[in-house]
């Protein structure tokens, strides 16, 4: 009998990413609901991508194998 594939998490997939030193990768949330009474400043360092924390990135790692 063969081992079953190993597959990607889809949700994850389009969520997270991997950067290029290893780092796990997210976009911030909270960008388009209700954006028009957020300051100017506050809807620009949300366009901006930041780390996923430990324990997330851990899991996500296991859910994106082929990133």
């Amino acid at each position: 009998m063969s081992k079953t594939k190993l597959k990607t998490h889809r949700g994850a997939a389009k969520r997270f990413w991997i950067s290029g030193s290893g780092k796990v990768r997210k976009m911030r949330a909270g960008k388009t609901h209700k954006a028009e009474v957020k300051p100017a400043k506050r809807r620009r360092r949300l366009r901006q991508s930041t780390d996923a924390n430990r324990v997330d990135a851990k899991r996500v790692r296991l859910l994106i194998p082929f990133k």
